[in-house]
C-alpha cells in the first residue's frame, strides 16, 4: 500500500508538469474504483459511466490546483463527489427497485450474488448522505478525516453518517423474523 502510495504521488507530480502517460496511468489505477463509488452512489451503470468521465475531465483540466500529489486519490474522490452531489440536485428518474422490493430483500441464507444485491438495494435506501458515507468508509476504505475532506463536512458528522448509515442497514438486512410455530400436541 505503502508503495502504491508513493508511486500515485511521483505519477500525480509528473501529470501536473504535462505527463499525459503519468495521468493516463493514475486513470487506469483509479478508474474502477471511482466508477465503483459512482455506482454505488447513483445505482445507475450509464450515470456512473458519464460521471466517471465528467471527473477524470475535471481532473486533468484542474492538475495544476492539486497541491499535494500525495493527496490525489482523495481529491480525485472530492472531485467525483462534487460531480455525483450535481448529478443527485438534478431531477430523478425512477428507480427500477420500489421500496416494497427493496424492503423484501433480506441477506440471511441468500446466496453471494443474491446477498450482494439485497446489500446495494439496502443502500440506496439510506439518505444520500449515509450512503456516502458508508461506501467511503467501508468499500474504499478511507479514514474518518479523509471522508470529511472529500465531501466538506465535519469528521464529527461523517462519523455520524457512517455509524447510523450501517446500523440502518443492519435493521434492513437482518433475517425476517418468523412467526412460531404452533407446537403440535400429542
Amino acid at each position: 500500500m505503502i508503495f502504491r502510495e508513493a508511486e500515485d504521488r511521483e505519477l500525480a507530480g509528473r501529470a501536473r508538469k504535462g505527463d499525459l502517460d503519468a495521468f493516463n496511468a493514475l486513470v487506469s489505477r483509479f478508474e474502477t474504483r471511482i466508477y465503483n463509488y459512482l455506482l454505488r452512489i447513483t445505482g445507475h451503470a450509464e450515470d456512473a459511466l458519464d460521471l466517471c468521465q465528467d471527473t477524470f475531465i475535471k481532473a486533468y483540466q484542474n492538475l495544476a490546483r492539486l497541491e499535494d500529489p500525495a493527496r490525489f486519490g482523495p481529491w480525485l474522490y472530492r472531485i467525483a463527489h462534487n460531480e455525483a452531489m450535481s448529478h443527485l440536485r438534478r431531477p430523478q428518474r425512477e428507480t427500477g427497485l420500489d421500496d416494497a422490493a427493496a424492503g423484501s430483500l433480506r441477506a440471511a441464507s441468500m446466496a453471494p450474488v443474491e446477498a450482494s444485491l439485497a446489500v446495494e438495494a439496502a443502500l440506496a435506501r439510506l439518505s444520500p448522505e449515509q450512503r456516502e458515507a458508508v461506501i467511503l468508509k467501508i468499500y474504499e476504505g478511507f479514514k474518518f478525516d479523509e471522508i470529511a475532506a472529500i465531501t466538506n463536512c465535519p469528521a464529527s458528522t461523517i462519523k455520524s453518517r457512517v455509524y447510523t448509515g450501517l446500523e440502518l442497514l443492519k435493521e434492513m438486512l437482518a433475517p425476517a423474523e418468523r412467526p412460531a410455530r404452533p407446537q403440535e400436541g400429542p
